[in-house]
């Protein structure tokens, strides 16, 4: 890699029209990524390229001027000081706060690489050039800020606000609520048939951690491989996986571990107040999250977790 300091007013100027060049490129992958789920962002993305672009024609129009028609392909890869990004196509779907942070640090990166080259030029054309985009780079804020009030109108941001609320649902609640109420139901017939049948807090454990931690896998590899999400809206596959595995897990052994308490009625009875504990923060989020009216859903939960504990009731102490 080559530092910036060996870099000759040529290589600069290349350099600056590869950046103004990507900088475009990112901003019409975020109007693209935005503009299906958050219209009014990705019409504020699209006059940020426009505004790229035209850098980009002044860069050109000089640099033929000095050195004639090549222009030597520089990339900010090859000089050492700048940031490394992370291509875009990997991390859709895209979060509109995260894609408004990351124009932010470009523009000031790219705002601080025309200070530095303009410092560093001798040749009065190109210093005054790179010294004008500075200042453009620097009133960019000012613009985003004028865009960002042009485009998101009280009700454009409350649309948005209301798709983010979706999306956060789609992605993050429905798999990890799909996870807590298995890891918790479905663990209950095995855990408590153990806990009956052998009266030992200790086998009971065993057979809750096993159950828990099978469940967990299983839920997560069943959730990361039911779709890629490109076609539901659902996020990533992983990240639907790990929450849901997560859960699922988690949501069995809170009923697990009170039997790491030696006394086997005293951890029964902690083990029976998780339960409660459990369906009612179920209740709580699918009321919560999921618009269920509260006295549905604790029924809903309540009588399915009840069917549940009963069932590995009957069969520890048959």
């Amino acid at each position: 890699m080559r530092t910036f300091e060996s870099l000759s007013e040529r290589e600069i100027l290349a350099l600056a029209i590869a950046l103004e060049e990507e900088d475009a490129k990112i901003y019409g992958d975020f109007e693209d990524g935005l503009k299906e789920s958050f219209p009014a962002s990705g019409e504020m993305f699209a006059k940020m390229r426009q505004e790229e672009d035209g850098h980009r024609h002044r860069l050109v129009e000089l640099y033929r001027q000095k050195f004639g028609e090549h222009i030597p392909h520089v990339r900010r890869d090859d000089v050492k000081g700048f940031l490394k990004r992370r291509p875009l196509w990997l991390v859709r779907p895209l979060g509109l706060e995260t894609v408004r942070q990351q124009a932010g640090l470009m523009e000031l990166e790219t705002r601080r690489f025309y200070e530095r080259s303009a410092a560093k030029t001798t040749d009065a054309s190109i210093r005054q050039l790179l010294g004008d985009l500075a200042n453009e780079e620097r009133g960019h804020q000012t613009l985003a800020e004028t865009l960002q009030t042009e485009h998101l109108t009280p009700q454009a941001r409350a649309e948005e606000d209301e798709t983010k609320r979706r999306l956060y649902v789609l992605q993050v609640i429905q798999p990890g609520l799909a996870g807590l109420m298995d890891g918790s139901v479905s663990t209950l017939a095995p855990l408590f048939a153990a806990a009956f049948a052998t009266k030992s807090s200790h086998d009971a454990f065993l057979v809750g951690l096993a159950a828990s931690i099978g469940a967990g896998i299983s839920m997560g590899f069943a959730e990361a491989l039911s779709d890629d999400g490109s076609l539901t809206g659902r996020g990533r596959p992983l990240m639907r996986g790990f929450v849901c595995g997560l859960m699922t897990a988690l949501g069995g052994l809170g009923h697990t571990f009170p039997y790491l308490l030696s006394n086997f009625r005293i951890a029964t009875g902690v083990a029976f107040g998780v339960v409660i504990a459990e369906l009612l923060t179920i209740s709580w989020i699918r009321h919560r999250y999921m618009d269920t009216p509260w006295f549905s859903a604790t029924v809903q939960v309540v009588i399915g977790g009840t069917l549940v504990f009963l069932a590995g009731l009957l069969i520890g102490t048959s």
